[in-house]
């Protein structure tokens, strides 16, 4: 028997799979996912307690927007080791580009260890398949990556990194404000679908540098001090922009506006990764509420499977 479940205009139809430890599992048909119109989708979601996984398209790559950002904190940790005692100007940089996706600190971690050498060094270390860095390294949120990647780098993250680094990370990640730096509203998809307590990283791309005037999220976020280091990476950056700007970049669709949710929900129980690109006509809240239903979607249907 099949159990076709509907939300927010989403259709998703109930049928067996093979979880990653090879055992069948009740999980969603991936062909039966009725996404809304004018949306391009891929998700993965894999259940940590049972081995299960299913998804959509999930070696499909996207430009990860803000979601390098995980690459970022990772490589930082991982090639000081776990001995390095993380200084407080340091500390001012990694928690708000973590928690409220502060960019003016990811430039400045980007710029200070090697560019897209943090790209270069993640895929090498966790075995990424569909990840690269960008053309122009000055574009890091350019970074291509795919549902798949971005589970294995919270798999890494949870059970392969040295236990400070994935309390770092996770510890920050479950301290997401819901107002980002830049006053946009990063409360869609994971934090408002999935029950607490949840870690998330999101993203987005296409949108404008602020949100419409009037829909600003106004909830105090922790910022970065500007300092004369993020001045100089923001030069630098500029600089190479200017530099590569004819060089292209992986096969990925930029013109569409990008929304990910990525993290993980109930304790760390399931990791969850949704990608999507939306029409530059959808609007943020639009995009926000159509991401929600379908993460709402897909990380309840194995619960909804027969």
């Amino acid at each position: 028997m099949r159990v076709v479940r509907r939300l927010g205009g989403l259709v998703l139809g109930a049928t067996a799979v093979v979880s990653m430890s090879g055992q069948a599992a009740a999980a969603p048909d991936p062909a039966e996912v009725d996404l809304p119109e004018g949306m391009t989708a891929s998700y993965l979601v894999l259940d940590r307690t049972t081995g299960a996984s299913w998804g959509m398209e999930e070696h499909k790559q996207y430009r990860s927007a803000s979601v390098v950002k995980l690459f970022i904190a990772l490589d930082y940790l991982e090639t000081r080791g776990p001995d390095h005692v993380v200084p407080p100007e340091d500390l001012a940089l990694l928690e708000p580009m973590l928690r409220s996706s502060d960019d003016d600190a990811a430039s400045t971690l980007w710029v200070r260890d090697g560019w897209e050498q943090i790209v270069v060094r993640t895929v090498a270390r966790l075995g990424l398949t569909d990840t690269e860095p960008p053309a122009q390294r000055g574009k890091w949120g350019y970074t291509a990556i795919s549902a798949a990647d971005v589970v294995r780098t919270y798999q890494y993250i949870l059970t392969e990194a040295h236990p400070k680094y994935r309390d770092f990370i996770m510890g920050n990640l479950r301290q997401a404000t819901r107002c980002a730096t830049d006053t946009f509203d990063q409360s869609f998809g994971i934090p408002s679908a999935l029950p607490r307590p949840w870690a998330v990283k999101q993203g987005w791309s296409g949108f404008g540098a602020a949100p419409t005037p009037g829909e600003e999220c106004v909830e105090p976020s922790r910022t970065a001090p500007v300092t004369r280091e993020m001045r100089a990476a923001a030069a630098a950056i500029d600089r190479e922009n200017k530099r590569q700007a004819a060089k292209a970049e992986p096969d990925i669709d930029l013109t569409s506006r990008a929304m990910h949710t990525t993290g993980t929900g109930r304790c760390d129980e399931k990791i969850v990764v949704v990608l999507t690109l939306e029409p530059t006509t959808l609007s943020w809240q639009d995009s926000a509420d159509r991401i929600t239903d379908l993460t709402e979607a897909v990380y309840k249907a194995d619960s909804d499977a027969v």
